[in-house]
C-alpha cells in the first residue's frame, strides 16, 4: 500500500471566537494576539468603520430615491470588513462579493465608483484593478475560484502577495466554494478565505445551511487551519487576518476564517427582513454594535477624542456629498449599453433580448 500523505495542520478549531474587546468595550483576557497597535492606527480603524456606516446609509438613501438600481448594505459588519482589510498590503489582491463596502473603502475605492456599480453604468467596475481589487461578484461564491487562481499565479511567479476571498455564510453552501477551498489546500496557495457569518443567507438561517459545529470547522476536512473570530471586534479581525496572511506569505498555505457577525439591515434594498427574523434577535445584536464597542474601547485607552470625532465626521460628510453629487449629475445611460458592451459583436440571443426590452419600453430600436 502506498504511503498516505497527511497535511500537517492543526485540527483543533475553537468554537469560542477570538475576542480582544468585550461587548462593553473592555479588553478581554486573550493574550495570544496583540492589541497595542499605534494610536494613529487605532484611530484610523475607528474612522474607517464610521465612514463605512455613513456611506452605507447614504447609498441606501440614494437607492430609495431612485438613483440606484439596488444596494446590499453592510451595516453591522464594519468591524469584520475594516479589520480584515486594514492589515493587508496594498499589493494583496482582494476578491469581494457584493457587501464589502468597508473593504473597498479601506483599499481606496471612491464611494462614487461604488455608486456607479450599483447604478448599473457600463463603467462601474473601472478603477478596481488599479487598487488590486476584483470587481464585485454578484453570483454567489464564484469569486472564490478567481481568488485561488490569482493565488496560484502569484505562487508560480514567485510573488509574496496574498489573495483574500470575502465570502458570506450562504456562499459557503455553493459548490464553487468547495472547489475553491479544496484546490487552495491541495496546492497550498497563498489565499485566505474570510467568511462573514452574518447569520442569514437572505432568509435562510445559518443553522439550516450546515450540520457541523461551525463554518470554520469545515477547514479540517480540506486540510487547512480554521479559526473563528468575533466579527464585531475590529482588533480581533485585524489580528486574525494578519496571522493568516503572514502564514500564506510564508508558504504555509490557505486559512479559513469565520467572522461571527450580524447583518443589521435587509439582505438588499429589495428585501424585507421582518418576514423571517424577530425584533428580539435584532435587539440582541444591536447591543453588540461594533462601532459602539470600539469607541468605548478607544475612550478607555485614551485614543478617542472630540477632535478625532470631528475629523471623522468631516471626512464622512465630504465623501457622502461627493457621492451624492456624482450620482445626481451622472446622465442617464442608454439601456442598450448592457447588451451592446458584453461582446465585441452582439450575439443573436442578446440582440433578441435587447429588442424585446426596447419594445416593452416603447422605445425605437
Amino acid at each position: 500500500m502506498a504511503d498516505v500523505s497527511v497535511p500537517d495542520v492543526d485540527s483543533k478549531v475553537e468554537l469560542a471566537p477570538v475576542q480582544l474587546i468585550a461587548p462593553d468595550g473592555t479588553p478581554t483576557s486573550d493574550e495570544r494576539y496583540r492589541r497595542d497597535l499605534p494610536p494613529e492606527t487605532l484611530g484610523w480603524l475607528y474612522e474607517e468603520m464610521v465612514v463605512t456606516r455613513d456611506v452605507d446609509g447614504e447609498l441606501v438613501n440614494l437607492q430609495r430615491q431612485g438613483e440606484l438600481a439596488l444596494f446590499a448594505s453592510c451595516r453591522g459588519q464594519e468591524a469584520a470588513q475594516v479589520g480584515a482589510a486594514a492589515c493587508l498590503r496594498k499589493t494583496d489582491w482582494l476578491f469581494p462579493q457584493y457587501r464589502e463596502l468597508g473593504v473597498l473603502l479601506v483599499r481606496g475605492i471612491a464611494p462614487a465608483q461604488l455608486g456607479a456599480v450599483w447604478r448599473g453604468t457600463w463603467h462601474g467596475g473601472l478603477g478596481f484593478t488599479e487598487k488590486h481589487c476584483a470587481p464585485l461578484a454578484i453570483p454567489i461564491g464564484t469569486h472564490g475560484l478567481h481568488a485561488v487562481g490569482a493565488a496560484m499565479a502569484a505562487q508560480r511567479l514567485g510573488e509574496d502577495s496574498v489573495t483574500v476571498a470575502f465570502v458570506g455564510d450562504g456562499g459557503t453552501s455553493e459548490g464553487d466554494m468547495h472547489e475553491a477551498l479544496n484546490l487552495a489546500a491541495v496546492f497550498k496557495v497563498p489565499c485566505v478565505f474570510f467568511v462573514q457569518n452574518n447569520q442569514w443567507a437572505i432568509s435562510v438561517p445559518v443553522n439550516h445551511q450546515q450540520a457541523g459545529p461551525s463554518i470554520a470547522h469545515r477547514a479540517i476536512g480540506y486540510g487547512m487551519p480554521g479559526i473563528r473570530v468575533d466579527g464585531n471586534d475590529v482588533l480581533a479581525c485585524y489580528a486574525v487576518m494578519a496571522e493568516a496572511a503572514q502564514r500564506a506569505r510564508d508558504g504555509d498555505g490557505p486559512t479559513l476564517i469565520e467572522a461571527v457577525t450580524y447583518r443589521m439591515g435587509p439582505h438588499t434594498t429589495s428585501d424585507d427582513p421582518t418576514r423571517y427574523r424577530t425584533a428580539d434577535e435584532l435587539t440582541y445584536w444591536e447591543a453588540r454594535d461594533p462601532i459602539a464597542r470600539y469607541r468605548a474601547y478607544l475612550e478607555r485607552v485614551g485614543v478617542w477624542t472630540p477632535r478625532l470625532q470631528e475629523h471623522v465626521e468631516n471626512r464622512s460628510h465630504r465623501l457622502r456629498t461627493e457621492l451624492r453629487e456624482a450620482l445626481l449629475t451622472e446622465p442617464d445611460f442608454d439601456v442598450t449599453d448592457m447588451f451592446d458592451t458584453v461582446y465585441a459583436d452582439i450575439t443573436p440571443e442578446l440582440a433578441r433580448q435587447r429588442d424585446e426590452l426596447l419594445a416593452e419600453m416603447n422605445w425605437e430600436g
